[in-house]
């Protein structure tokens, strides 16, 4: 996927042999694994029906599967700053694909609910580290001229994998049971786990650094607290909360403003868990800002699509998955091609027209009812996939790209982490107003289609107006100064 690979040591910034090969076999190796391991995030979503009438359970139960995914996701993504500086590029690799293959061993012979969900955390485990690892290296291997084209790849990667989710499983579960799910993934998990552990090489010397146990605790409850928080934002609409929303997101709110304050106090001795000076670059503080409001609107319309296809238009899990299917290969195709224009024009010649055609998907999507043509949700999803594709890749390569290389990690996991937030963020909004909408139409005497449809329109009204802020912050994502590439890694043609 790229031969872009730098043929210099980046830890100590002195020239040595040749190692683009050995480069380029490390990050093509990642980009496929993380593709599977991130798959994995929304595919279980198309299932929830067949698991809740074979497993015996309520939908509120059912939707912990991907809720305690993302949970994890969320508590384990800041540690990997450390982990990647503690460890070996390679250990790293096989510590992630070892943790998602064993998870998705257990989940395919789950006898019943509880063990499907500890699979679902060992999964979640495994993911969270690949992402960032993936992101670090390509960081750290490539040079600032040739990074659009591969973050094109890790793009296509990380927004396309999650979109194509439901289409996979939609695909699956026409032919064979749920359990499948894991079983087709599990082969190739572990072939990419015996690849990486035969044929990946270290591109990172691991240094000492040390631990906070005070900023770990402090982490899982502000992130797991806002995450859970905002996760049940639709089931408290519905009256089906078990506890009141606002009670973990206020204490995911006092302990990540306790965890801010406890980095800003380690980041004077360079001893931070997760190192906040990131935010110092404005390339990389716009960039996150973007990106929190399109990974939202992406999650939600993942989530909230397919039930407006089944629900409102009365069609199966397969057509769902077929109609999705266009739109989530637009990004695929599309994102190395916005890559390479990224190297050649910089982020804002492709951010700002971008987040443009997503705003008018949204407001298209929000004007849909219980009589609109399947044919016209296959338009708007494609639209909302072209301009999608033409903002991640560029804010990637930007975020990251705007800082100095001893910030990378610290910056890839604060990325992956605000993805995590961004996309439990999107799908807790959406629900809630679909929810709330359709209740409320209810109470007017409209059929329940028809309701339910209102839903639908209530949810992507606000994603259509909070598209139009993204619309204004793109005008303000700068192009990353090649000054801050690695040393001995070229700076530019």
């Amino acid at each position: 996927m790229t031969d872009n690979a730098i043929s210099t040591d980046t830890v100590a910034g002195t020239p040595t042999p040749d190692h683009s090969k050995r480069n380029s076999l490390v990050i093509n190796l990642m980009l496929v694994a993380t593709f599977v391991v991130i798959l994995n995030e929304t595919i279980i979503g198309v299932a929830i029906p067949r698991l809740m009438e074979d497993l015996n359970i309520s939908a509120s139960t059912a939707q912990w599967l991907s809720t305690a995914f993302m949970l994890t996701m969320a508590v384990v993504i800041p540690t990997t700053g450390f982990i990647m500086q503690r460890l070996s590029t390679r250990t790293v690799f096989i510590l992630a694909m070892t943790l998602f293959s064993a998870g998705t061993a257990i989940a395919a012979i789950a006898p019943g609910f509880e063990i499907l969900l500890i699979a679902r955390i060992v999964q979640a485990s495994g993911t969270a580290i690949m992402m960032p690892l993936l992101m670090t290296t390509v960081m750290t291997l490539v040079p600032p001229h040739s990074r659009g084209r591969t973050m094109g790849n890790i793009s296509l990667v990380i927004s396309v994998a999650p979109a194509v989710g439901p289409t996979v499983s939609g695909l699956i579960l026409s032919v064979f049971d749920w359990r499948f799910i894991f079983i087709l993934v599990l082969p190739i998990a572990i072939a990419a786990l015996a690849l990486g552990a035969a044929r990946v090489q270290n591109v990172t010397e691991p240094r000492k650094v040390p631990l906070d146990s005070l900023s770990v605790v402090l982490s899982a409850f502000a992130f797991g607290g806002l995450i859970f928080g905002l996760s049940s934002l639709g089931e408290a609409a519905a009256g089906n909360s078990v506890v009141a929303p606002w009670i973990p997101i206020a204490v995911g709110g006092v302990a990540l403003g306790l965890f801010i304050l406890r980095q800003l106090v380690l980041q004077r001795g360079d001893r931070a868990f997760l190192d906040l000076r990131t935010f110092k670059s404005r390339g990389f503080s716009v960039s996150i800002a973007l990106m929190v409001m399109l990974m939202g609107a992406l999650f939600g319309t993942i989530i909230l699509l397919p039930i407006y296809i089944q629900d409102v238009l009365l069609l199966e899990p397969l057509q769902t998955g077929l109609i999705l299917l266009p739109g989530s290969a637009l990004m695929g195709v599309l994102a190395p091609f916005v890559g390479r224009l990224f190297d050649k024009v910089g982020p804002r010649p492709l951010i700002v027209p971008g987040t443009i055609v997503v705003s008018a998907a949204l407001w298209s999507l929000a004007m849909f009812n219980e009589n609109t043509p399947w044919q016209l949700v296959l338009v708007a999803y494609l639209g909302l996939g072209l301009g999608l594709a033409f903002t991640f890749t560029p804010l990637f390569t930007t975020s990251l790209g705007s800082l100095k290389p001893h910030l990378y990690a610290a910056g890839s996991a604060t990325v992956a982490t605000v993805q995590q937030l961004a996309g439990a963020a999107g799908t807790a909004l959406f629900i809630a107003l679909y929810t709330i909408g359709s209740l409320a139409a209810t109470r007017t005497g409209v059929s329940e289609t028809a309701a339910l449809a209102s839903g639908v329109q209530s949810a992507f009204m606000a994603g259509a107006i909070l598209s139009l802020l993204a619309i204004v912050a793109a005008f303000f994502v700068p192009r990353p100064d090649p000054a801050l590439a690695p040393a001995g890694a070229p700076a530019g043609h």
